[in-house]
């Protein structure tokens, strides 16, 4: 996106909402990437893979996430603990760049996804738009809400395919008791983490669960991709 195209969006979102955003710099996409450390190293160094609507996608995303998909039916999953000996055998061999997933239980890969965005050097959502974004859900208009949402997903790289994620699992909360805002109470620390005390206080907590809730339940507000409707069947065949 051009640069005058982001001072515009910046522009209405002052105007119309009332919300500042202030500046940073998206990091440009790379093609190809080298080394095989998954875990704690950014996302544009991890090796990915490009996947149709949703762009360059971390490698271990796109296998974890298929792998679950098949076995979201599993109760608790995500809120179950994983075991840490297993947990820690499967990052050293993933480490290593052997497949071993296939053959993991759900909740240990379940374990590992909430690792692998724990432990991003830079949240999925980068911290110098956190404060816009919660101005954003915090408007109480319903069409204000999703107006300011969906401008503010423009200055975001298109990386829905998570929520896609996120959102196949929330629809099978009967069988797995883990509705979105159980993924959004569980996934908010790790993708939303509060800057400081002064944002961890239950209202402002609060708020972030409900904004990652929104973004589950309408995975096409993040990111400038819109998510059609085979994006289930890309997804389910990645």
């Amino acid at each position: 996106m051009k640069v005058t195209d982001r001072n515009v969006i910046r522009f209405h979102l002052q105007v119309l909402y009332g919300i500042t955003v202030k500046n940073f710099e998206k990091k440009k996409e790379r093609l190809s990437v080298s080394g095989s450390k998954i875990f704690g190293v950014p996302l544009e160094n991890v090796s990915r893979r490009y996947i149709p609507e949703f762009g360059l996608v971390p490698c271990f995303l796109v296998d974890a996430c298929s792998f679950l998909l098949e076995r979201a039916g599993t109760v608790g999953l995500f809120r179950k603990p994983g075991s840490l000996p297993r947990i820690k055998t499967l990052r050293a061999k993933l480490n290593r760049g052997e497949e071993c997933l296939t053959s993991a239980l759900p909740c240990d890969v379940a374990t590992l996804i909430k690792q692998f965005c724990r432990e991003l050097p830079e949240p999925l959502f980068p911290p110098e738009i956190h404060e816009a974004l919660l101005k954003a859900q915090a408007q109480s208009n319903e069409q204000d809400r999703t107006s300011a949402l969906q401008l503010l997903s423009c200055l975001l790289p298109a990386r829905n395919l998570f929520f896609l994620f996120l959102l196949f699992t929330a629809l099978r909360c009967a069988e797995n008791l883990m509705t979105s805002s159980n993924l959004a109470t569980v996934f908010a620390p790790c993708l939303l983490p509060p800057p400081n005390k002064t944002e961890m206080s239950e209202g402002r907590l609060e708020l972030r669960v409900l904004l990652l809730r929104t973004f589950i339940e309408n995975p096409h507000l993040f990111g400038n991709k819109p998510v059609t409707q085979s994006s289930s069947l890309t997804l389910h065949n990645i």
